[in-house]
């Protein structure tokens, strides 16, 4: 799957996969991003488009009206997946926010729901409040949490949140996988650039796809995309593999999952 961040980058892609076309309403984007994938000419049931609520519309009747901007916003007759976008709001905000997304879900217009920047509190409250809807209203009607995004790259490794995932299927989908080309010159990551003959990107976006992670690199220049998409022809040693892992809690972005609101 090739991610695409820039709407123009969906005119350009050549045989790299199935554009994610990540958006989200706190950046402005979905817009732009509906128009390019009706421009493309690519099918619509080949592109996986994402939307997110936006910090500032969490509780129930906010969510609501942010789905249903979403949908006037983009013209879409549905949207693959609809993530909470961080833990803000307080706990009711964020359990208001879920029951609308299970609404909307539930409605066919959302294909699959999740959060964003999760810490394992935030987690693991909405496990209980999925249990507490299901117990009230019967299997399936809680929702399911089947998709998350996080930072995620060797300086921020997030054992106890990937832990929590995987008991549970929970896909992980990495953003800033590539750490802002920050990390470039690492010594940890410059003996396997040279030894495969790839870039310290290809090598971090080889690290994140074999430790299950969907990687989800920004980019806006075809040919750095179709770099990114370039990754398969190598596969990192069990060895190489624990040569990059860290003891650093480093992010290069925010981080919500510390959040105690």
């Amino acid at each position: 799957m090739a991610f695409m961040h820039a709407p123009s980058a969906l005119t350009d892609r050549q045989g790299l996969g199935i554009p994610n076309v990540d958006s989200a309403r706190a950046y402005r984007n979905e817009g732009p991003c509906a128009e390019a994938i009706k421009k493309s000419g690519i099918p619509r049931s080949e592109i996986f488009f994402t939307s997110k609520v936006p910090p500032r519309s969490m509780g129930y009747e906010q969510t609501k009206s942010s789905i249903n901007s979403s949908f006037s916003q983009t013209g879409l007759d549905y949207i693959d997946l609809y993530l909470i976008h961080a833990p803000y709001g307080g706990k009711e905000g964020r359990l208001g926010s879920w029951r609308a997304l299970v609404e909307a879900q539930h409605a066919g217009r959302i294909r699959s729901i999740g959060v964003s920047n999760y810490g394992v509190h935030h987690l693991d409250e909405l496990e209980s409040y999925i249990q507490e809807l299901e117990s009230q209203h019967g299997k399936g009607q809680g929702g399911e949490i089947s998709i998350g995004q996080w930072e995620l790259h060797p300086w921020l490794a997030r054992p106890d949140i990937v832990a929590w995932c995987q008991r549970r299927g929970v896909v992980m989908q990495a953003y800033c996988p590539i750490v802002r080309n920050q990390r470039a010159e690492d010594p940890a990551l410059q003996p396997l650039v040279k030894k495969y003959g790839r870039t310290p990107c290809q090598v971090l976006l080889r690290w994140i796809l074999q430790k299950g992670f969907v990687p989800l690199p920004k980019s806006a220049t075809p040919s750095r995309i179709e770099e990114n998409a370039d990754i398969y022809g190598f596969e990192l040693t069990d060895g190489e593999m624990k040569s990059l892992e860290t003891d650093e809690y480093a992010p290069c972005a925010w981080d919500p999952t510390t959040s105690d609101d």
